[in-house]
């Protein structure tokens, strides 16, 4: 691989950081700038958003830039970010600060991949692609636990500090690695945007993605809380649980990928349905430490073992209603991604305002991804409609 990948992956591995890590600081967050547990999901629900919304719309305003600029000015955007939300003197700054860092985010990975792609050989693009999105992972894996220690031990501050150089770091592997003579493909315009979002088809497997993955995160972006009020566990057992669970999703993104090449849809709702499931049991398993790392480990495999399938199954039906804009699709379907994430952390906030209270964000999620497990069988039923009509005539 050439070295001007390792500059990108460095980069995603920065930007998967920041995305996750707030989700351990939580409680650190809440008590030093004096809101509420709920308040302070929203700083998870504004940075998902930010991603959803500002990613088709910046990257399409984007796409006269060259790459190595754009990539360049992208990162000097995710430092500026994460500068001001370690320097962030109230909730308010570092919502903004969030939002700014989001939008680094988004348009990131919208040309992050194709880059990555033009860097190497045809025949090595999927791996090329695959080594920048490792990033993310590992930064799921080994960043989030280490930056709640670091958040726990020297404050959350000096986490977002720590992320800022990552941002740096990238900064100039990219400046002095990635080639200036990139080519640049033609941008997808908003109105290529709109037209995929005219497809009924397409919009159900959005509502897959959005509430299947966000689902989780009704009950996730509360975890450390949960672990810390529930369980019983010392603040200071937060980061290596969660190393427990970044190892579990890095498991199930691979296994999820294997047994969703065939028939994605199936496997769909075989993981949907387990998910949901173990997400009722963590609302009876919580009080217990043992059952909780048990029940925990399953949840961190099952919430993104479905996202290979739920790409591949948004393309595979791309081609079919809108063969002129699979990536845009594919584009938006990250998008549902990240809307899944905002939807989940407000609703969790909200049952943690409400009488039901901090130990029923597991089940509430469960009840989420179930919503996602009818629409997944409403258009498995959608996907036979052809075949029955053929055999029929």
């Amino acid at each position: 691989m050439p070295p001007a990948l390792f500059a990108l992956t460095i980069a995603a591995y920065a930007i998967g950081t920041t995305e996750f890590v707030i989700v351990g600081l939580l409680p650190t967050v809440a008590a030093d700038l004096g809101i509420t547990l709920p308040l302070a999901g929203l700083i998870v629900s504004v940075y998902a958003l930010g991603v959803t919304f500002g990613a088709p719309i910046l990257t399409a305003l984007a796409g006269r830039i060259e790459r190595k600029p754009l990539l360049l000015g992208l990162m000097a955007l995710f430092v500026i970010g994460n500068t001001a939300a370690a320097l962030s003197p109230s909730y308010e700054t570092l919502l903004v600060a969030r939002v700014v860092s989001a939008f680094a985010h988004g348009v990131f990975f919208s040309v992050g991949a194709t880059i990555a792609a033009d860097l190497v050989p045809e025949d090595r693009r999927a791996s090329a692609i695959a080594m920048m999105f490792m990033g993310l992972t590992v930064a799921i894996v080994t960043g989030v636990p280490l930056g709640t220690f670091i958040g726990q031990t020297l404050g959350w501050r000096a986490t977002f500090w720590a992320v800022a150089g990552l941002g740096v770091i990238a900064f100039i592997g990219i400046a002095a690695l990635l080639p200036s003579t990139l080519s640049r493909a033609a941008p997808a315009s908003l109105l290529d945007q709109v037209k995929v979002l005219g497809s009924g088809r397409l919009l159900l497997v959005f509502g897959m993605t959005a509430l299947g993955y966000g689902g989780t995160f009704v009950a996730f972006t509360y975890l450390a809380s949960i672990l810390e009020q529930i369980t019983g566990f010392a603040a200071s057992s937060v980061s290596l649980i969660l190393v427990l669970y970044g190892a579990a999703i890095a498991v199930g993104n691979i296994v999820g990928g294997r047994i969703a090449d065939r028939n994605p849809v199936r496997a769909l709702i075989w993981l949907f349905a387990a998910q949901a499931l173990v997400l009722l049991l963590f609302s009876v398993t919580a009080i217990s430490p043992l059952w909780t790392l048990l029940t925990l480990a399953g949840l961190g495999f099952l919430s993104f073992a479905n996202v290979p399938g739920l790409q591949l199954y948004v393309v595979r039906l791309a081609k079919e209603h809108r063969p002129a804009a699979v990536d845009v699709a594919s584009a938006l379907n990250i998008a549902a991604f990240n809307l899944g994430i905002a939807l989940g952390a407000w609703i969790g906030g909200l049952v943690v305002a409400s009488k039901l209270g901090l130990g029923a964000t597991p089940w509430v999620g469960g009840i989420m991804v179930g919503g996602a497990l009818l629409l997944t069988l409403w258009s498995s039923a959608l996907d036979r409609k052809p075949v029955a009509a053929c055999q029929t005539a």
